[in-house]
């Protein structure tokens, strides 16, 4: 009798158990199904979907989305991420749920390029950001301060002109030459002069802007394994960004130096560095900026302005080369507009309805940052009429390039089309959400309209002055429209044409 004790005990300890784990097994399958995630494709051990990425990730999440949904749920690392897919999802998460998707990840190279995250592109969400960005919309990228700047576009835009006119019926390197632009004009903008690009050494800090986006893009694996940032002193990360980092952070200790010395003479117009000083020293500001939070805000409007304005200006051209009927229709509204002018004056764009088609159009097929820049969500929600449970910390991705060419919103989605926004319904500013080029939301870039009037007078005026065409013995099907490694969505291969110099006559046709 006492020797079956034990057995007893232990057939009540196992039937304990068991029915302990079944209930553990039902409560936790209850919590699951109260809290699901969204679809995705199977994880492996550790890495998880990270082997599914691959070269152009808004590439790969677009063919990944067509499997899974346009709400998709992936474990990059140990990064559990929320991709995003349709415009119907999109509004959902901007109108109810922007708040909570409003974080940003700390990202291993942003964090070095971004002054330990100074900037208002990948400041964490809180008190410093909210006031960086009221400084950026409030004071530096208003209105009137961009329409303050015209003279310097005008310019610019002039000597990229003459540039073209002098290469006579050379190949001209647009890529290259919207790059200059760009740069030059954000260079004024910010700092009064060209001087960090030397017109005489443009290719070398082309090459460091160059670099600067190829490391921005690139994968590292820091960011999907925290804690294992150690890898970069070995696979080169490190000396390459130190190496071009620090040319950066030296042109700026030395153009803030510059613009604090009281003998400096000051032009007319305050440049940014003016504004941001006068910012950081007003006793009565919220936040004081420090130096390398001020230069965290001056490496935003420096890379950013000068990437996204390029890239567009040379899809645009890519686009308008592969569809000669649109391009002779644009031209046609342009030359008609300036008839009896030399060149476009910003006071004609209003006016240049079709032009805005167009770009619209190439914001749509080519959205300068496909994936947008990554979010975070800062606490948990529900979202979806399937109730989708999104964990706080997760990384969010928007795939913009996805989202503008849903079939369900828009028709013959792959087909470069400017009339379809002829209604005028559909905008890019954030409002319309099959249509985010430039985010949306407390996110959302505040520097559309000094991008936007970059890109349309520099397209203007290259499509008054010139009749473009390719290179002797290549036809539209051999243009390469594969796209480059980055944030921004650049054309890998630089866009090479022609240009034949219209006579006054031609123009007034």
């Amino acid at each position: 009798m006492i020797s079956q004790i034990p057995f007893v005990l232990f057939i009540t300890f196992l039937t304990l158990s068991f029915s302990f784990f079944l209930f553990i097994k039902q409560k936790r399958k209850k919590i699951m199904n109260t809290r699901r995630l969204p679809p995705g494709p199977r994880k492996l051990p550790v890495i998880g979907n990270l082997h599914q990425l691959g070269n152009l990730p808004h590439r790969s999440l677009q063919n990944l989305s067509k499997i899974y949904g346009n709400l998709m749920f992936l474990q990059l690392g140990s990064v559990p991420t929320l991709v995003v897919s349709s415009p119907t999802m999109a509004q959902e998460i901007f109108k109810n749920h922007d708040l909570i998707f409003s974080g940003r990840p700390s990202l291993y190279v942003m964090k070095r390029l971004t002054y330990d995250l100074s900037s208002i592109s990948f400041a964490p969400y809180g008190d410093y950001w909210r006031e960086v960005r009221k400084i950026v919309v409030l004071e530096l990228m208003t209105v009137k301060r961009v329409q303050s700047f015209a003279n310097i576009r005008a310019e610019e835009v002039a000597l990229m002109i003459d540039h073209i006119t002098s290469s006579g019926r050379n190949p001209v390197d647009l890529s290259s030459l919207a790059f200059s632009l760009s740069n030059n004009i954000v260079s004024r903008v910010a700092f009064s002069s060209t001087n960090c690009i030397d017109r005489a050494k443009n290719n070398g800090f082309q090459e460091i802007l160059q670099e600067i986006q190829q490391l921005k893009g690139e994968f590292n694996l820091a960011d999907y394994f925290p804690g294992i940032d150690w890898i970069n002193k070995f696979n080169g990360v490190d000396r390459r960004l130190k190496k071009y980092f620090e040319d950066l952070d030296r042109f700026f200790d030395k153009v803030i130096e510059e613009h604090a010395d009281p003998r400096r003479s000051k032009s007319d117009e305050e440049d940014i560095i003016d504004v941001l000083l006068q910012i950081q020293k007003d006793p009565f500001q919220t936040i004081k900026l420090k130096d390398k939070q001020l230069k965290g805000v001056l490496m935003d409007i420096f890379v950013a302005g000068t990437d996204t304005s390029a890239a567009t200006i040379v899809w645009t051209m890519t686009e308008l080369i592969r569809n000669p009927k649109i391009k002779q229709k644009a031209q046609q509204e342009v030359r008609k507009i300036a008839k009896g002018e030399s060149k476009v004056e910003e006071s004609d764009l209003p006016k240049l309805t079709y032009l805005k088609l167009i770009i619209k159009e190439s914001f749509r097929l080519h959205p300068p940052a496909p994936l947008l820049l990554p979010r975070e969500t800062v606490q948990s929600c529900t979202i979806g009429s399937k109730n989708y449970f999104i964990p706080a910390k997760t990384r969010v991705l928007f795939n913009a390039t996805t989202i503008s060419k849903d079939p369900g919103f828009w028709k013959d989605p792959k087909r470069f089309w400017p009339e379809r926004f002829m209604n005028g319904e559909i905008d890019f500013r954030g409002q319309h959400f099959e249509l985010l080029p430039f985010g949306a939301g407390r996110r959302g870039c505040p520097g559309i309209n000094f991008a936007l009037s970059v890109v349309e007078l520099a397209l203007a005026n290259l499509l008054f002055r010139f009749d473009w065409e390719l290179e002797e013995g290549i036809e539209v099907k051999d243009i390469d429209m594969e796209e480059a490694v980055g944030i921004t969505m650049h054309k890998k291969t630089p866009l090479r044409l022609v240009a034949n110099e219209v006579v006054e006559e031609e123009k007034c046709l």
